[in-house]
């Protein structure tokens, strides 16, 4: 849950902000500058607060936006079972706390300055003047919840980052040696070699007895137990199943048809020139020219105008309906008078035309037809859901009411909430849906009918809720058993993996001990960091163990397939200085990058440190509506603040 909630950060008022260092002051509204003391505080970091409203209204765009992403509901209790409150309090003291500091450091943007940044904002535009719109200010604000004081306020907070920043990372050049480290790192090359024990290699198992997986069942209970289980009824009413069987009538057909044939067909469509002129002598000219087969286009020019062009086009989609009159009323290459238009007098050239064609009853019977059906089955379902609804609301059970309707009420097997059966396969006949309401009742308790979409409804009786418990193990034997010999097969595999590496550091060579149970020794050399992804003859965990070893050092980790490695660093060698040294300057922007990043996170510790910010996690509870905490935890002092989540603004 926390990993959904944690990708929501981003809003209309970060795009304002972007590029400035610490753009989560905008994005969560999350301060507010108030003068003198506000009591219901969540945050306080030396003269700045936060009050349990912001609080809540950040906490709350942060949920909105996790549920539209994960799709269904997440509650408060589910988000603050994650950590969000814990995490959004720390976050907001860090920012609360580097603001008051730029703020005593007398960094302070004028109000001009603040003027010109919102006036730059396209958010705020007017869209047909393309200018600032002090009306569409003041509404977008609105729609987040934001006055004007509040914003500003946060707009002249980044702007103080942005001025305080911008001096640090001009001065800013990381060392010379920090990317010759990190170049000599990617540099170096490693050399290993490896044995791979496989399950031939060691005893044969046999099956398991019951006692043994029984033992291992408990072993393991954590992961097969069986979720929560409930027995359902369901009462299903719909629409697209009855559709097919509804008949139809051959006048509501033809009426239907005489309704639909016109915007099913395909209207005549013209194709002409229309040459604009100034009067009736005007007029007369173009049409004789025309008619004499000059080019319409060349002849408009030569009497100032633009010549209109209408391609193939519908009489219904020329915006002038006598010009479209006139067009439709002439032949292919034929001339007209002049034509007075709405718009303008003219003249028209016909250059072509698309014939049009009317649709047949019998090409669209199918499609008209399921419409038909379609919609008697739902005037149907309608009128059986308010049979349903009367029987059940004057106290009929639902399989009684459901007799009473004439649809069948239909007794489901125990189904997880996440829709599987006792052995994880989806369960036929049930939505999500169904299932978030099945799961809101006791046992015993029906719903009433819920709309589920277009025409399909339902109502769910619990039957019997069913505990989590073990599986039978009958039910499992066989992958359980797969699965013990897997584990156990895994354990003699590492024990002869340990023997041998014992061996080697005795003083036997991996060659020597290889050849002893008749394996052969694989290498990998001139192995490096940016081009380990590309090797596949060992698996990335030995891999990785190779570039944390030192050379001689022996280690055991996973083979590719099922078995265990045996691997023993040879050496290392350093990469060449040249490249190192080319590479370590090229680097250096970046270097410099991750450099101040590190600095910009240790310099909003150690402003929350030296402003004493500190979190009433209680106020922060009770603006959500929970219960408060230990009131001996409730007031943080952020002298040790918590680790930043790994995606926090910057």
């Amino acid at each position: 849950m926390l990993a959904v909630i944690r990708t929501f950060a981003k809003s209309w008022v970060a795009s304002v902000l972007i590029g400035f260092l610490v753009i989560s002051f905008a994005v969560f509204g999350v301060r507010d500058v108030f003068k003198g003391k506000i009591s219901d505080a969540v945050i306080t970091a030396g003269s700045r607060q936060v009050s349990s409203a912001d609080f809540k209204r950040m906490f709350d765009n942060y949920r909105r936006q996790a549920e539209q992403r994960a799709g269904q509901p997440v509650s408060v209790e589910d988000a603050v079972k994650a950590g969000l409150d814990t995490r959004i309090q720390n976050e907001i003291a860090d920012n609360e706390a580097m603001a008051e500091v730029i703020t005593r450091s007398g960094i302070k943007p004028s109000d001009a300055m603040v003027v010109k940044e919102i006036r730059k904002t396209t958010a705020f535009f007017d869209p047909i003047s393309g200018k600032f719109d002090k009306q569409a200010y003041a509404q977008k604000l609105a729609e987040n919840q934001l006055t004007e004081a509040k914003f500003e306020g946060y707009l002249r907070d980044e702007l103080s980052q942005s001025h305080y920043t911008a001096g640090i990372v001009a001065g800013l050049r990381a060392p010379r040696i920090y990317g010759a480290l990190i170049a000599a790192y990617g540099l170096e090359t490693r050399d290993v070699s490896f044995i791979s024990i496989n399950p031939r290699m060691v005893a044969p198992l046999t099956a398991p007895s019951d006692a043994v997986l029984q033992g291992f069942m408990k072993e393991h209970a954590s992961q097969l137990m069986m979720p929560e289980m409930r027995a359902l009824t369901v009462v299903r009413f719909s629409a697209k199943a009855l559709a097919p069987s509804m008949s139809i009538n051959q006048a509501d057909l033809d009426k239907l048809y005489a309704f639909k044939k016109d915007s099913l067909s395909t209207p005549e469509k013209r194709a002409f020139v229309q040459v604009p002129a100034k009067d009736a002598a005007m007029a007369a000219v173009i049409a004789a020219r025309l008619g004499r087969g000059e080019d319409p286009s060349k002849l408009a020019k030569a009497v100032g105008y633009e010549a209109v062009i209408y391609p193939d086009t519908a009489k219904t989609a020329i915006p002038d309906p006598k010009i479209a009159e006139a067009a439709f009323g002439l032949k292919p290459g034929q001339v007209s008078g002049p034509v007075q238009g709405t718009l303008g007098l003219g003249v028209i050239k016909l250059l072509g035309i698309t014939p049009g064609r009317t649709v047949s009853l019998a090409e669209i019977r199918p499609q008209l037809e399921a419409q038909l059906r379609g919609d008697a089955a739902a005037q149907k379902i309608y009128d059986t859901v308010q049979k349903y609804e009367d029987a059940h609301t004057g106290g009929a059970s639902l399989t009684e009411a459901a007799q009473k309707a004439g649809v069948m009420a239909v007794s489901l097997p125990p189904v997880s909430q996440k829709g599987g059966d006792r052995m994880g396969q989806p369960v036929p006949g049930v939505s999500e849906k169904l299932l978030r309401a099945a799961y809101g009742l006791p046992e015993g308790g029906e719903s009433d009918v819920e709309d589920e979409t277009s025409g399909e409804y339902y109502a769910v009786k619990v039957d019997k809720i069913i505990a989590p418990a073990l599986p039978n193990l009958n039910d499992i034997r066989v992958p359980l058993t797969r699965a013990w010999l897997s584990q156990e097969m895994m354990k003699r595999l590492q024990a002869k993996a340990d023997a041998l590496i014992a061996r080697v550091k005795k003083g036997e060579s991996l060659e020597a001990v290889a050849t002893s149970i008749g394996a052969p020794v694989g290498h990998v050399s001139n192995l490096n960091r940016a081009e380990s992804q590309n090797i596949h003859t060992v698996s990335p965990d030995i891999l990785g163990k190779a570039f944390g070893a030192k050379a001689g050092e022996t280690f055991t980790g996973p083979d590719i397939q099922f078995g265990v490695v045996v691997a023993k660093l040879n050496s290392i060698t350093p990469g060449n200085l040249a490249q190192a040294a080319r590479i370590a300057e090229d680097q250096r922007p970046q270097v410099t990058m991750q450099l101040f990043d590190e600095l910009g996170q240790l310099g909003r510790k150690a402003a929350r440190i030296a402003v004493k910010a500190q979190i009433d996690s209680n106020h922060g509870r009770q603006a959500l509506g929970l219960a408060p905490i230990d009131s001996r935890k409730a007031v943080d002092d952020t002298a040790s603040p918590a680790k930043p989540a790994p995606d926090k603004a910057k």
